[in-house]
């Protein structure tokens, strides 16, 4: 995402190329997410959702159109499903809906409802092999990470015990990250086996607080799980309520080792 003044766009980084391309033109997307297999990106629009291929080589076009507002959160292992969830009166409903994806052209087929929460803002995500979803969930109040077994939801386990949003799933091992409210990143080791989902005790994996993005994603995990993308607080003399940048952060252990070595100086 790129926000050029009263307007924004989508692009592709290429970090072995160093290059980017624009996606879109003025259409202020939201949410992207990848396809499995990397030729597609959906994304939230007004209108409901869109989709363009990865290589920038043909215009968005849309999946579902709606009035109301629609986040997608990513497809299942096989690319056959997309999960995203619409606002409902007092909270949101996740759903699933196939997609198909014949002559180079992604179409919906008919939604499914999957889980009704009481809270608008559930930051779903489906697990690398796609039997676990993990969602944020406030129904006592605070938010929370909870994971479901998919798509029966016959096995429920609360992750978090102390605040927790945007869970992001491991690809290389069975550790699941998540957000506190305050920006700070947590990490939670468990087992799945066949209909047993355990979870160790959450610990902190990174003190340093990123950027407050309200809502908006502002962390994610490398495919071969050992780079995390995070966006970090604008470091300069200005007051933070101020700012109105952020500063994107590839290699995030050695920019905590550098932040922890200044501050014993």
């Amino acid at each position: 995402m790129d926000n050029q003044g009263s307007s924004s766009d989508l692009w592709i980084l290429n970090f072995e190329r160093h290059s980017k391309a624009r996606l879109t033109n003025g259409i202020v997307p939201a949410y992207p997410v990848w396809s499995p297999d990397g030729r597609y990106v959906v994304y939230q629009a007004v209108g409901g959702l869109f989709w363009t291929r990865a290589d920038g080589t043909d215009n968005p076009q849309p999946l579902m159109q709606i009035k109301g507002s629609l986040i997608p959160f990513g497809f299942t292992p096989d690319g056959a499903r997309l999960l995203y969830s619409g606002l409902t009166e007092g909270g949101a409903e996740i759903q699933i809906v196939p997609v198909e994806s014949g002559s180079g052209q992604l179409r919906a087929g008919e939604p499914q409802p999957f889980l009704r929460t009481p809270t608008q803002s559930t930051f779903a995500a489906l697990s690398p092999d796609g039997k676990w979803l993990a969602y944020a969930g406030a129904e006592a109040g605070r938010y929370e990470i909870h994971v479901l077994s998919f798509p029966d939801k016959r096995v429920h386990a609360q992750v978090s015990n102390a605040g927790g949003v945007m869970p992001v799933w491991s690809r290389t091992g069975h550790e699941l990250f998540y957000r506190t409210e305050d920006q700070r990143m947590m990490v939670v080791k468990y087992t799945a086996e066949g209909e047993s989902f355990v979870a160790d005790k959450p610990r902190l994996w990174a003190g340093t607080q990123l950027a407050n993005l309200g809502l908006g994603m502002n962390c994610d995990l490398a495919p071969d799980g050992k780079r995390f993308l995070v966006l970090m607080p604008a470091e300069g003399s200005e007051p933070r309520e101020r700012q109105s940048h952020v500063t994107l952060v590839v290699n995030f252990f050695e920019e905590i080792r550098r932040r922890v070595a200044a501050q014993g100086k």
